[in-house]
């Protein structure tokens, strides 16, 4: 980390919480663009979003996958990619 960036991140911890998260909030966007929707749209969305899924594992149309297998298979891929 250069010292500009250690010293401008001693100063943004500085801030309030509140103002830190504006600045995080202001530093994301500039690197993606403003949202399409507002935060509440978006939250929205996610709600609905999660009803289906949660619908859908009641209904039995979801395949589980244990977290076990899940794990090895992404140590599998991290693995292929060290190689």
């Amino acid at each position: 980390m250069s010292a500009t960036l250690k010293d401008l991140e001693a100063e943004a911890m500085k801030l309030t919480p509140q103002e830190r998260s504006e600045l995080a909030e202001r530093l994301i966007t500039s690197l993606h663009g403003q949202p399409e929707d507002t935060p509440e749209a978006i939250a929205k969305a996610w709600d609905e979003e999660i009803a289906r899924r949660v619908a859908d594992m009641e209904a039995g149309r979801t395949k589980w996958i244990s977290a076990e297998e899940v794990f090895k298979e992404v140590d599998a891929i991290i693995a292929e990619h060290a190689r």
